[in-house]
């Protein structure tokens, strides 16, 4: 089961955070943020992206599995029963869901974008189980939600007239049937 996906930049400044396993209070969550990126951050590139680990908070059934890109550390922190290697190909499919979606992904679409990420991260992991893998699946949904998003932000106009004094107010043509 997948207990976090943490995604932190250079600096330790957590800019994604998603707990599946319960860690009470912002403290203990700020606790478990600042030990994943000083076991991560100080390792250098050529060493392994799996490192087995103890966060009090979840005891020593922990395992890290991250990926570097750039500025930002991808690391899911999950129990020793997820397979490594496929935690890193979910890793490479959330960062390649999230390029597609933002053109070329930073640091700043995550921040500015927070909303559009966690929707992104949802459709791939929900209360740490794994819902998709396939990439084009996920752009499918992606997509899909993006128009219904459009569709709801469009203004329905609507007539109105204007109360008192008996002069009508603006009017506003109705859209066709359909539309």
């Amino acid at each position: 089961m997948i207990k976090a996906v943490i995604v932190v930049n250079n600096h330790g400044k957590a800019r994604l955070v998603k707990f599946y396993q319960n860690v009470s209070g912002v403290e203990e969550q700020q606790n478990v943020i600042r030990r994943i990126f000083q076991q991560v951050g100080q390792r250098p590139d050529s060493f392994c992206n799996y490192l087995e680990g103890s966060i009090p908070e979840w005891g020593d059934d922990v395992k890290l599995i991250y990926r570097h890109y750039a500025t930002l550390y991808f690391v899911f922190a999950v129990d020793k029963q997820e397979s490594d290697l496929g935690i890193l190909d979910l890793i490479q499919v959330f960062v390649e869901a999230l390029d597609k979606c933002f053109e070329n992904v930073c640091e700043l679409d995550l921040i500015f974008h927070s909303d559009r990420v966690h929707y992104v991260l949802d459709e791939i992991i929900m209360g740490g189980m794994v819902l998709e893998t396939n990439i084009v699946n996920i752009l499918q949904a992606i997509n899909d939600q993006h128009k219904l998003h459009l569709a709801s932000n469009k203004v329905q106009p609507v007539t109105t007239q204007a109360v008192g004094r008996g002069r009508p107010g603006p009017q506003v043509a109705r859209p066709p049937p359909g539309m």
